[in-house]
């Protein structure tokens, strides 16, 4: 979890940029407030600076019902900080400022081990495995869950700025691929993860990203809407169109609203009419997160979705 600086107006580059604005930020973050919004329950393991900013986005998850208590506060590093700009696409340039940031300091020893045993499913990315010690507390949280019985689920979020080397990432994101129940990725990371591949040939998923153990893969296309495979059955469910103003946090929203479908019923996934209600729901939750600035006060709650979803059937 990490403080976003936006700038005040879009479509200008960084340094064009005239003020920014600060806003709380990191997927796995946005993910959890994601489920609260929409009436799930959540929690956030990771760690912040013993800074303003690090209370701040404590405090932030506590107004919004996500459990916090797996926080850990550094003394010793800051918070970490991103400034994104919005081009006049829409699309986003990023620039970090952790060397190191308290993120990346998460020991193994400081993790909650009853707050992840309780979990239905257990969440997370693939920054975390960029740099020691956060990487052996990621891997150890990972086994954690999974011997307790919860349901992994992986949003690899690629942001190669952040890795040592483009192959670096590969690998890293690779490294723990097989473990996972779920899997959410973008056409972007399919052709980066396959180096190059077609992200819309249907057989590249399957055979290079496809794994024995993997009960749903996502593929998400934007406003075109998401692809999904399972062991029985692939299809694509149709995007909501909206008009964007700021497409921050809109997988993290989506991934917000499948994830919170598969915690309150895992069998959808073997019902391919209620795993495409469920993705048709992810989708509408992603396009509503986009047509608001910002990631976590963009995020619709499940009665805005719901009336999203009939406006559109009207």
């Amino acid at each position: 979890m990490l403080i976003d600086f936006v700038p005040t107006v879009g479509g200008v580059s960084l340094a064009e940029a005239p003020a920014f604005k600060k806003a709380p930020g990191g997927a796995p973050a946005n993910v959890a407030v994601g489920i609260s919004r929409l009436g799930g329950s959540a929690a956030f393991i990771g760690k912040v600076g013993a800074d303003d900013f690090g209370y701040m986005l404590a405090d932030i998850l506590k107004q919004n019902n996500v459990d916090n208590s797996g926080m850990r506060f550094e003394p010793t590093a800051r918070t970490a900080l991103a400034f994104i700009t919005l081009r006049a696409d829409g699309e986003r340039e990023f620039l970090f400022f952790r060397h190191p940031s308290a993120d990346m300091l998460l020991h193994e020893s400081e993790l909650d081990i009853n707050l992840i045993k309780k979990a239905r499913i257990f969440h997370y990315g693939s920054i975390s495995l960029i740099d020691e010690p956060c990487r052996s507390a990621h891997l150890a949280a990972m086994g954690i869950a999974k011997k307790s019985g919860c349901f992994l689920s992986y949003d690899p979020n690629l942001r190669l700025p952040l890795w040592p080397s483009e192959e670096a990432a590969q690998k890293g994101i690779m490294s723990i691929w097989d473990q996972a129940d779920f899997i959410k990725i973008s056409e972007d990371e399919i052709r980066f993860l396959t180096g190059g591949d077609d992200p819309d040939d249907d057989n590249v998923v399957l055979n290079k990203l496809f794994h024995p153990n993997l009960k749903l893969l996502v593929v998400t296309e934007g406003s075109e809407g998401c692809r999904y495979f399972t062991k029985e059955f692939k299809g694509r469910v149709a995007g909501v169109k909206v008009k964007p103003v700021d497409t921050t946090g809109a997988g993290d929203a989506f991934v917000s609203g499948i994830v919170n479908s598969l915690a309150s019923d895992l069998n959808i996934i073997q019902d391919e009419k209620r795993l495409r209600e469920a993705l048709l729901f992810a989708n509408a939750t992603g396009a509503l997160t986009v047509t608001e600035r910002g990631a976590i006060p963009a995020l619709p709650t499940k009665e805005a979705v719901l009336q999203f979803l009939q406006k559109l059937n009207a």
